[in-house]
């Protein structure tokens, strides 16, 4: 059951920055280049939401028209409304995504209104979307537990998948919020969403509070999973998850990926450089272990004279 071959949506340049305060257009223009430059053929670019609400996506209209945009890679953009949609739309977004979420407190806390009602105000964007060929994207939220009502059924999960991939949605994502899950959960609730929605249809986006990202992602492989998303230098963490270490690194997928023997077209020195470049901007150290592990060992090298 294990996928030959893995697609990598690097959701860093969005997911991963949208909570940096330092964090700048050019530094964000920057980023994407990098990874443009590495085999990625999907990046999740930037956020056309009200920077009222995310003021570090502001400009992703201006970030799409500047960036060096390689042949063979989509460029995708994360759109909350129809009105998000347009500016996407004009902006030259190959592909945008919509995004919900799996439990009704965090729904309620953080938009407002039930799940039911969040997913309903996604059909103008959909209808919009068909007209102009764009893909649709859908993002489920808190698919392992919630910061609110803790944990989280897989038929719950199930369902809002299901609504989405009837709504119209090409792929679904099903995110682990707050990075709580462990193997045997993840791989659970993938079996339940793979009973209503098709397994090729599916995607995961663990975030690595407790370390457990990897190895979630190796136990769901074994169900024939084939897209993974990931963070270049483990970029981000939830506002809503204390001493949350950000997302699974790019750079440690790729290398799993490689001792699995999975095909996935990423060159990872290439992805190393561009995550310790924007580590070196945020005044951090690259969150990727094997980021770290390929740096000291070339630091070493380099002062060896080997």
């Amino acid at each position: 059951m294990r996928p030959r071959e893995v697609k990598i949506v690097e959701v860093g340049p969005r997911d991963g920055l949208q909570n940096e305060a330092a964090v700048t257009l050019e530094d964000r223009i920057a980023l994407v280049n990098a990874l443009s430059a590495t085999g990625l053929k999907q990046i999740e670019a930037g956020s056309f939401v009200s920077p009222k609400w995310v003021p570090q996506m502001a400009g992703s209209d201006t970030l799409f028209e500047r960036i060096e945009r390689r042949p063979g890679v989509t460029y995708s953009a994360l759109t909350p409304n129809l009105r998000g949609f347009e500016a996407a739309e004009a902006a030259g977004a190959q592909e945008v995504a919509v995004f919900g979420a799996a439990s009704e407190a965090f729904s309620q806390k953080n938009i407002n209104c039930s799940v039911a009602e969040s997913l309903a105000r996604f059909e103008p964007v959909m209808v919009a979307a068909e007209e102009a060929d764009i893909r649709v994207r859908g993002y489920v939220s808190c698919v392992l537990g919630c910061p609110y009502e803790g944990a989280v059924a897989p038929a719950k999960v199930a369902e809002v998948a299901h609504a989405l991939y009837a709504m119209g949605c090409h792929e679904i994502s099903l995110g682990d919020t707050i990075g709580i899950g462990t193997p045997d959960k993840a791989v659970a609730m993938l079996e339940a969403v793979a009973a209503r929605v098709p397994m090729n249809a599916l995607a995961l986006h663990f975030h690595d509070t407790y370390g457990q990202a990897l190895a979630n992602v190796a136990a769901c492989l074994e169900l024939g999973v084939s897209t993974i998303d990931s963070a270049v230098a483990g970029l981000g963490g939830c506002p809503y998850a204390a001493g949350a270490s950000g997302n699974l690194a790019t750079e440690d997928l790729v290398y799993l990926l490689n001792g699995l023997g999975i095909r996935h077209g990423v060159e990872l020195d290439a992805l190393v450089l561009a995550g310790n470049q924007i580590s070196q901007r945020l005044g951090r150290p690259n969150g990727s272990k094997v980021a770290q592990a390929l740096t000291g060992r070339c630091q070493t090298q380099s002062a060896s004279g080997e």
